[in-house]
Protein backbone atom coordinates (compact mmCIF):
# COMPACT_ATOMS: atom_id res chain seq x y z
CA UNK A 1 0.00 0.00 0.00
CA UNK A 2 1.62 3.29 -1.06
CA UNK A 3 -0.49 5.41 1.36
CA UNK A 4 0.18 6.03 5.03
CA UNK A 5 -2.36 7.91 7.15
CA UNK A 6 -0.97 10.14 9.90
CA UNK A 7 -2.96 11.52 12.82
CA UNK A 8 -0.63 13.23 15.30
CA UNK A 9 -1.64 13.13 18.97
CA UNK A 10 -0.97 16.89 19.16
CA UNK A 11 -3.96 17.56 16.85
CA UNK A 12 -7.65 17.16 17.58
CA UNK A 13 -8.73 13.56 16.91
CA UNK A 14 -10.00 13.35 13.32
CA UNK A 15 -13.55 12.21 12.66
CA UNK A 16 -14.06 10.89 9.15
CA UNK A 17 -10.74 12.12 7.75
CA UNK A 18 -6.99 11.83 8.23
CA UNK A 19 -4.83 14.83 9.12
CA UNK A 20 -2.11 13.82 6.65
CA UNK A 21 -1.61 11.13 4.04
CA UNK A 22 1.78 10.33 2.57
CA UNK A 23 2.23 8.48 -0.69
CA UNK A 24 5.21 6.54 -1.96
CA UNK A 25 5.61 5.20 -5.47
CA UNK A 26 2.58 4.28 -7.47
CA UNK A 27 0.45 6.00 -10.07
CA UNK A 28 -1.50 9.18 -9.27
CA UNK A 29 -5.15 9.40 -10.32
CA UNK A 30 -6.85 12.80 -10.36
CA UNK A 31 -10.60 12.40 -10.00
CA UNK A 32 -12.85 15.06 -11.48
CA UNK A 33 -15.59 16.63 -9.39
CA UNK A 34 -18.63 14.39 -9.15
CA UNK A 35 -22.14 15.48 -8.27
CA UNK A 36 -25.44 13.61 -7.90
CA UNK A 37 -25.87 13.03 -11.63
CA UNK A 38 -26.91 9.56 -12.74
CA UNK A 39 -25.78 7.90 -15.98
CA UNK A 40 -28.52 9.79 -17.88
CA UNK A 41 -27.37 13.17 -16.55
CA UNK A 42 -30.33 13.52 -14.18
CA UNK A 43 -29.86 14.67 -10.58
CA UNK A 44 -30.56 11.94 -8.01
CA UNK A 45 -32.01 12.98 -4.67
CA UNK A 46 -33.51 16.07 -3.10
CA UNK A 47 -31.67 15.87 0.23
CA UNK A 48 -28.00 16.33 1.01
CA UNK A 49 -27.51 12.69 2.13
CA UNK A 50 -29.13 11.37 -1.06
CA UNK A 51 -27.01 13.63 -3.24
CA UNK A 52 -23.84 12.90 -1.22
CA UNK A 53 -24.37 9.16 -1.68
CA UNK A 54 -24.74 9.51 -5.46
CA UNK A 55 -21.75 11.88 -5.75
CA UNK A 56 -19.55 9.56 -3.68
CA UNK A 57 -20.71 6.54 -5.68
CA UNK A 58 -19.82 8.41 -8.88
CA UNK A 59 -16.36 9.30 -7.53
CA UNK A 60 -15.75 5.68 -6.54
CA UNK A 61 -16.94 4.46 -9.95
CA UNK A 62 -14.41 6.71 -11.69
CA UNK A 63 -11.73 5.49 -9.27
CA UNK A 64 -12.63 1.83 -9.85
CA UNK A 65 -12.39 2.32 -13.63
CA UNK A 66 -8.90 3.78 -13.10
CA UNK A 67 -7.96 0.57 -11.28
CA UNK A 68 -8.33 1.85 -7.71
CA UNK A 69 -10.30 1.19 -4.56
CA UNK A 70 -11.52 3.56 -1.84
CA UNK A 71 -8.43 2.73 0.25
CA UNK A 72 -6.32 4.35 -2.53
CA UNK A 73 -7.87 7.79 -1.95
CA UNK A 74 -5.22 10.17 -0.63
CA UNK A 75 -7.28 13.38 -0.78
CA UNK A 76 -10.96 14.28 -1.21
CA UNK A 77 -12.41 17.77 -1.35
CA UNK A 78 -16.11 18.25 -0.67
CA UNK A 79 -17.84 21.36 -2.00
CA UNK A 80 -21.17 22.02 -0.27
CA UNK A 81 -23.70 24.75 -0.97
CA UNK A 82 -24.91 24.78 2.66
CA UNK A 83 -22.21 24.21 5.25
CA UNK A 84 -24.69 24.41 8.15
CA UNK A 85 -26.76 21.60 6.58
CA UNK A 86 -23.57 19.61 5.95
CA UNK A 87 -22.59 19.91 9.63
CA UNK A 88 -26.12 18.93 10.75
CA UNK A 89 -26.04 15.87 8.46
CA UNK A 90 -22.42 14.92 9.27
CA UNK A 91 -23.30 11.70 11.13
CA UNK A 92 -25.48 10.44 8.28
CA UNK A 93 -22.88 11.46 5.69
CA UNK A 94 -20.28 9.56 7.72
CA UNK A 95 -22.45 6.44 7.69
CA UNK A 96 -22.80 6.73 3.91
CA UNK A 97 -19.01 7.18 3.55
CA UNK A 98 -18.24 4.13 5.71
CA UNK A 99 -20.78 1.97 3.84
CA UNK A 100 -19.42 2.90 0.39
CA UNK A 101 -15.75 3.68 1.06
CA UNK A 102 -14.83 2.04 4.37
CA UNK A 103 -12.69 3.49 7.15
CA UNK A 104 -9.42 4.26 5.33
CA UNK A 105 -10.02 7.99 5.44
CA UNK A 106 -8.18 10.34 3.07
CA UNK A 107 -7.07 13.84 3.93
CA UNK A 108 -10.24 15.90 3.43
CA UNK A 109 -11.60 19.41 3.32
CA UNK A 110 -15.15 20.73 3.09
CA UNK A 111 -15.49 24.03 1.25
CA UNK A 112 -18.59 26.20 1.08
CA UNK A 113 -19.69 27.03 -2.45
CA UNK A 114 -22.31 29.56 -3.51
CA UNK A 115 -23.52 27.13 -6.16
CA UNK A 116 -22.28 24.23 -8.22
CA UNK A 117 -22.31 23.67 -11.99
CA UNK A 118 -25.80 22.16 -11.84
CA UNK A 119 -27.90 24.56 -9.81
CA UNK A 120 -29.90 21.80 -8.07
CA UNK A 121 -26.76 20.03 -6.82
CA UNK A 122 -25.92 20.50 -3.15
CA UNK A 123 -22.57 18.72 -3.04
CA UNK A 124 -19.61 17.84 -5.24
CA UNK A 125 -16.61 15.65 -4.47
CA UNK A 126 -13.25 15.47 -6.20
CA UNK A 127 -10.17 13.55 -5.23
CA UNK A 128 -6.67 12.28 -5.72
CA UNK A 129 -5.73 8.62 -5.42
CA UNK A 130 -2.40 6.83 -5.45
CA UNK A 131 -2.37 3.31 -6.88
CA UNK A 132 0.30 0.59 -6.48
Amino acid sequence: MPLHRLNPAELSPPTGFSHAVTATGGRIVFLAGQTALDADGKIVGTTLPEQFEQALANLLTALRHAGGTPADLARVTVYATDIADYREQAHELGRIWRRLAGRDYPAMAVIGAVRLWDEQCMVELDGVAVLD
